[in-house]
């Protein structure tokens, strides 16, 4: 199996790579200006010999050359020193060469006109490279007697490229070094802020081996989202075991009075069988039921859509009427058209149902019924849902104990006390909450709850 690139090696190559070519590019501007004013140096030094040969240079009225300079210590007196000279007429006539030049072929060039000047290198036989300036003055010397004259010369580039090559190697070691140091700085700040991604993935080996249930907290901002939503997923999966946990449970439960009523039946007469059967239907009822419901989805998942609440209201409502017809009954309705339950169909409807069908049960002759999304409250509870009816209400010391299995408010009444438990069971299960409380207009039952919503559209449906 090919092993994954590393996210930190690649972030490595990405900075290195446009690092050292920028790099490799000061270098070569930086050696290019060098170069430019090496030559300007070279240029500006040559004008000088250039003037100091005008300076001590007298043409004779016959048109010859008088040369009154040379220092015997000058370079131009010694052979082959590496700076070299000659005057030259326009036509190409040599006057003067330095001593300096003997037996050294120097081509100076073609000759240039007055007011000219011309810079060159060459490179010799031996490999020796110059540098070479020709300038042409009109020279005047006797009265209406004048002279074009070319005056050349040369300086051996040794010094100045070995020079060169010096500052070469000083800018690859300065650069070079600069490089490591910045590649050296920027691995160590790379393993400081990948580190939340290494925890990360510590985390994820731990949650996988078992030995922690969710991520931790205290992660950046850029991966609080991530951490946020595995917690969520995982959480989710959880909460889905507990599920068929509790659906095993509340399935053991309500098959325990159909299997009684069989017992007791077993050996009746034909009307006890009848009975039998009835009580067999049931029993299949609840499997269906139960198996139904631990398939649900067991809380809002990743990438969960949204389920439009008013036509759920509008559906139990109708079913609500039906099941309660012999009550003078009326059901309220005001829901946000817009308002989305972000969830299960059938966890809000199996919520929905047990608080309207308790509601329905216990009123004298309304069923009130709010639903709206709060966008000041978190997304895991904008959702809010009130129930509340004119019945005799539940009574302050029994409305939590009413949210736990097998307990009712009212043990004469017929039921398992499984209904609110399980409502509260699948609230929790996304996260939501259940409250209990005296309606504050009807004066019985009110029931609160908050789940996870979502903006699906706009306006409000009353019915």
């Amino acid at each position: 199996m090919q092993r994954a690139p590393s996210v930190s090696r690649q972030l490595v190559i990405a900075v290195a790579v446009p690092l050292l070519l920028s790099f490799l590019l000061m270098i070569a501007v930086l050696d290019g200006i060098f170069r430019e004013s090496a030559t300007r140096a070279l240029r500006e030094r040559l004008d000088q010999e250039v003037i100091s040969l005008v300076t001590a240079t007298e043409l004779t009225d016959s048109g010859t050359m008088d040369l009154r300079l040379l220092d015997p210590e000058s370079r131009l007196s010694r052979r082959r020193s590496g700076q070299y000279a000659e005057v030259r007429t326009a036509a190409g006539k040599v006057l003067w060469a330095s001593p300096s030049l003997a037996g050294l072929p120097v081509n100076f060039g073609a000759a240039v006109g007055k007011g000219q000047a011309s810079f060159f290198t060459l490179t010799l036989a031996d490999g020796t490279e110059l540098g070479i300036l020709n300038r042409g003055l009109e020279w005047d010397y006797a009265p209406g007697q004048d002279a074009e004259l070319v005056f050349s010369v040369a300086e051996d580039l040794e010094g100045q490229n070995a020079r060169l090559w010096h500052f070469r190697r000083q800018l690859c070691l300065w650069f070079g070094a600069l490089a490591v140091l910045l590649l050296a700085v920027l691995g160590a700040l790379l393993r400081r802020v990948l580190r939340p991604i290494h925890r990360l993935e510590q985390e994820i080996a731990e949650v996988d081996s078992g030995q922690r249930a969710q991520l931790g907290d205290g992660y950046p901002r850029e991966l609080t989202g991530v951490a946020r939503a595995l917690n969520a997923l995982l959480g989710s999966e959880q909460r889905r075991i507990r599920r068929y946990r509790d659906t095993l449970g509340n399935l053991a439960h309500s098959l325990k009075t159909p299997l009684s009523v069989i017992r007791t039946a077993a050996a009746g007469d034909a009307a006890q069988r009848a009975g039998i059967n009835r009580e067999i239907d049931r029993m299949a009822q609840i499997v269906d039921r139960q198996l139904q419901r631990a398939a649900m989805s067991g809380g809002a998942t990743l990438g969960q859509s949204a389920v439009q609440v008013a036509p759920v209201f509008a559906e139990l409502r109708v079913a609500m009427r039906k099941v309660h017809a012999h009550k003078d009954l009326v059901i309220e309705v005001e829901v946000e058209s817009g308002a989305g339950f972000v969830g299960d169909r059938g966890d809000l409807l199996e919520v929905l149902g047990n608080l309207l069908d308790n509601s329905c049960k216990w009123c004298r002759h309304t069923v009130r019924v709010r639903a709206r999304l709060d966008p000041v409250l978190p997304a895991a509870r904008n959702l809010t849902i009130r129930v509340e009816d004119d019945g005799p209400g539940i009574a302050p010391d029994l409305r939590r104990r009413v949210l736990d299995r097998g307990v009712r408010a009212d043990e004469r009444a017929p039921g398992h006390g499984l209904g609110l438990a399980m409502v509260a069971d699948t609230i929790a299960l996304y996260g939501g909450e259940l409250l209990i409380s005296e309606s504050p207009t009807l004066h019985g039952a009110c029931l609160d709850l908050a789940l996870p919503g979502r903006e699906l559209g706009a306006g409000v449906v009353t019915s």
